[in-house]
């Protein structure tokens, strides 16, 4: 059922296409629902072509080639290379006999690796002082989030269920009153009707008392 424009005591006068909580068309027309389902389907086709407003394609990272690579790392699923493990260990020199250049660049890499395992033990050691009172705070701030989300999510269901009960008890008032207009402006269609008969026969009645007045006058 199509509403008009409906002035409520809470504002100014509203224009609604249907009220799904009172009409039943489909009930009274099962074919409408597919009718629906067919017209939705067809406007959800995929176009062959963009529209010509729309922008082209825009190139992403494109002063910078390693984020490019990467970008295009990630559009083809490729897997992430693997690390390189050989920079942490600590061969020795390949060649023999060794040159100096070549204990050289065994030593380099060994104060490297010492360097790496000194910073190690540094932020274990860090860990162990400091991070299970971090963790703590950081669960406690979690925590506080969550509760915090949650209760919001129960605020926006109850806010839902509100705003869906007002809807269907305005709905449904409205609809009342549109059936109610509706009989009334049909039996006032019918009325009209009527009268309308009456006032033909009443026409012929007049004219056939016309003519019978002017043949008992002729006499």
């Amino acid at each position: 059922m199509s509403g008009g424009d409906i002035e409520t005591a809470q504002g100014p006068s509203m224009i609604f296409d249907s009220l799904p909580y009172y009409d039943n068309d489909l009930e009274r027309d099962p074919g409408l629902k597919d009718r629906a389902e067919r017209l939705i389907a067809r406007e959800l086709k995929p176009q062959q072509g963009l529209h010509p407003r729309v922008p082209p394609p825009i190139s992403l990272f494109t002063n910078n080639p390693l984020l490019q690579a990467e970008l295009a790392r990630i559009e083809s699923h490729k897997p992430l290379p693997q690390l390189d493990t050989s920079r942490y260990q600590l061969p020795g020199p390949t060649s023999s006999p060794a040159t100096e250049q070549d204990w050289q660049a065994a030593l380099n890499n060994a104060h490297a690796q010492l360097e790496h395992q000194r910073l190690r033990h540094t932020n274990l050691a860090l860990l162990q002082n400091y991070g299970s009172n971090v963790w703590r705070i950081h669960n406690y701030q979690m925590e506080a989030t969550a509760k915090y989300l949650d209760k919001t999510l129960e605020d926006l269901k109850q806010l839902t269920i509100e705003v869906n009960r007002d809807r269907k008890n305005f709905q449904t008032r409205v609809g009342t009153q549109l059936t109610t207009l509706e009989t009334r402006w049909t039996e006032l269609i019918s009325s009209v009707l009527q009268i309308e008969m009456a006032n033909v026969a009443l026409e012929a009645e007049i004219d056939r008392l016309g003519k019978r007045e002017v043949e008992l006058a002729s006499l």
